[in-house]
């Protein structure tokens, strides 16, 4: 058991490290993007990092605070993604 949570924060490292670089590529996505649905995805995209990065740093640090934020990033990038693709394909929100 004590060599499965020594194996677990370089996993957790890496996967913040990981996190983060895709989290900057997808930033580069949204600022050079070709189309509104591509920089729509690479937003979705991010959002789901960052609570990809909450988690990873809840279990770094031990503190479930960020487990519960994680969560609540989560439902935030979700309804957002579906208003801009609304938006996107209709031009409008709410008819």
């Amino acid at each position: 058991m004590a060599s499965d949570l020594a194996l677990l924060g370089p996993v957790v490292d890496a996967g913040l490290i990981l996190a983060a670089a895709l989290t900057l590529l997808a930033g580069y996505r949204v600022i050079k993007g070709p189309t509104v649905p591509d920089r729509v995805v690479a937003l979705d995209t991010i959002g789901t990092n960052v609570v990809a990065i909450a988690v990873l740093f809840a279990l770094d640090s031990g503190q479930g605070l960020f487990v519960t934020v994680s969560l609540v990033l989560a439902i935030i990038g979700f309804i957002s993604t579906i208003a801009v693709s609304q938006y996107v394909i209709e031009g409008d929100i709410i008819e």
